[in-house]
């Protein structure tokens, strides 16, 4: 079996690529320009096998060789490339599916090549937004969490309007932030700013709230400052409670922006999907989607980078 798992992609790849090459398509499907998903299904299993090679050359040079490292992701691509080659059979090989809904998939990854245009132009408005909005969440969210895990007074004032707004889906703003706001760039950024805020106070209070008083003793009895007792002892042993609230604050910031983006947004790959449903180009919708999935992979991924190379001196310790 040793000996099999790691052909597995290449087998998997092989009868998909018969399928997409040598299967006529259905005639009630619309042809695309290019074979798009065999291309895309040849060049992910050729920088699978690169990156492999290159990651086993690597821990060999370091002298940490890992046991067999083109074997552990290889039976889930294969699964990946079977699941799309279903698919591609299904669709436009024999239209099983309902064409309207189902297109092919060379239509779809089609316009990823050939809407790349506005495709990107979408990208880089919906992350503007979402920089924006998550900023001034994450600010006012650590900031207020601060105030209420450090001060009585504040927990006393803010701590019941935290309690009372902050369950409020932030979507529930909508009506009232089209009359405030002129743009509605601005008022999608305040309601991904809403969705971030409530969980980062929540969480760095109640991580403050966790660090052992004998810290803030210890440190007191050597003469440390408030402000050393607040930002070099309690902010970075509250830092896992933070870096929680901000991964469940960046969560909902996705559902917000897709959201925010549908009430009148020019641009953004939220009005992209809107948009493109409405035309009933549903390669164009699924696209978007792909997009979509990409686009916040790559940022929750980011963000465990970041929280792995914060927490190192947890490292085995805290796991989500």
């Amino acid at each position: 079996m040793k000996f099999v798992r790691p052909l597995l992609p290449l087998i998997s790849l092989a009868a998909a690529e018969i399928i997409a090459l040598a299967i006529p398509d259905s005639p009630l499907h619309q042809k695309a320009a290019h074979p798009y998903f065999a291309v895309l299904l040849l060049i992910v299993t050729v920088v699978y096998y690169i990156g492999a090679f290159l990651s086993d050359r690597i821990s060999r040079r370091q002298k940490t060789p890992r046991e067999h490292p083109i074997f552990y992701r290889a039976p889930f691509l294969a699964g990946a490339i079977l699941f799309g080659n279903l698919l591609n059979l299904f669709t436009v090989k024999t239209a099983l599916f309902p064409v309207l809904y189902f297109p092919s998939l060379d239509r779809v990854f089609g316009t990823l090549v050939e809407d790349r245009v506005l495709i990107g132009k979408c990208i880089g408005f919906s992350l503007g937004i979402l920089a924006k909005g998550v900023f001034g969440g994450l600010l006012i969210g650590f900031f207020t969490g601060l105030a209420i895990g450090f001060s009585k007074a504040a927990e006393y004032w803010i701590n019941p309007i935290v309690r009372i707004l902050g369950p409020i889906p932030s979507t529930a703003w909508i009506p009232i932030l089209l009359i405030v706001f002129s743009e509605a760039r601005n008022a999608s950024a305040f309601i991904i700013g809403i969705s971030v805020w409530f969980p980062i106070t929540v969480l760095t209070s109640s991580g403050i709230a966790n660090v052992k008083n004998s810290y803030f003793e210890v440190s007191s009895t050597l003469g440390a400052s408030t402000f050393y007792k607040i930002f070099r002892i309690g902010v970075p042993a509250a830092m896992p409670h933070i870096f929680l609230g901000l991964f469940n604050g960046i969560c909902g910031s996705f559902v917000a922006l897709m959201t925010a983006e549908m009430i009148g947004a020019k641009y953004g790959i939220g009005w992209y999907v809107n948009f493109q449903k409405e035309m009933m180009a549903y390669a164009n919708v699924y696209a978007g989607l792909i997009v979509i999935a990409v686009m916040f992979y790559l940022i929750i991924t980011l963000l465990f980078k970041v929280r792995n190379r914060v927490l190192g001196w947890q490292k085995g310790v805290i796991k989500w």
